[in-house]
């Protein structure tokens, strides 16, 4: 018995149809594994708690839960209030907010890292959605929007840094 076209198109429809999920099926499992490979290290944003981490970080510095042996890490999104922004080119690392500005603020959020930003040189950490022509302080407000109004809430409370903002950003380092 001999098929007809309209069978036959329809059986190759549904093998390119079989063909095409199986493909699709491979690709999604990659892709989990790669994203499994590619985890973000995680803030450690009260600076009363100790941060479990393999990097030395400075007192400036956000710490972050880095794996032992990494040389190129970062974070996931989470955001902070811009306190305060100074401008400095890429290569003026003599420009930065002073320790002892950094200190009184953070006096101010016990339980909030405050940190500022620094040249970024191999072994320094980066902010992103900063402008590098910046230098900034700010603290840590959390991983959702949610929490970041609250703290823009309590750091307007203080009457002490006007212009205060909630920036999504991560943070990391390139050690070679």
């Amino acid at each position: 018995m001999l098929m007809s076209r309209k069978g036959l198109s329809f059986i190759f429809l549904w093998v390119f149809v079989l063909a095409a999920a199986s493909v699709l099926s491979v690709v999604a499992g990659q892709s989990r594994a790669i994203s499994h490979r590619a985890k973000k290290g995680s803030i450690c944003g009260n600076p009363t708690v100790a941060c479990k981490t393999s990097v030395p970080f400075q007192p400036n510095d956000l710490p972050f839960r880095v794996p032992a042996k990494a040389v190129i890490f970062d974070t996931e999104l989470f955001y902070a209030i811009i306190l305060k922004s100074i401008p400095a080119n890429e290569d003026e690392c003599n420009v930065l907010i002073p320790e002892a500005e950094r200190l009184q603020a953070q006096a101010l959020f016990p339980d909030h890292k405050v940190f500022t930003s620094r040249c970024v040189e191999p072994g320094e950490l980066f902010y992103t959605n900063t402008s590098e022509k910046h230098r900034i302080m700010a603290v840590y407000a959390g991983t959702t929007l949610t929490e970041a109004k609250r703290m823009l809430e309590a750091v307007a409370a203080t009457g002490k840094f006007s212009g205060a903002n909630i920036r999504r950003t991560r943070t990391g380092f390139n050690g070679t």
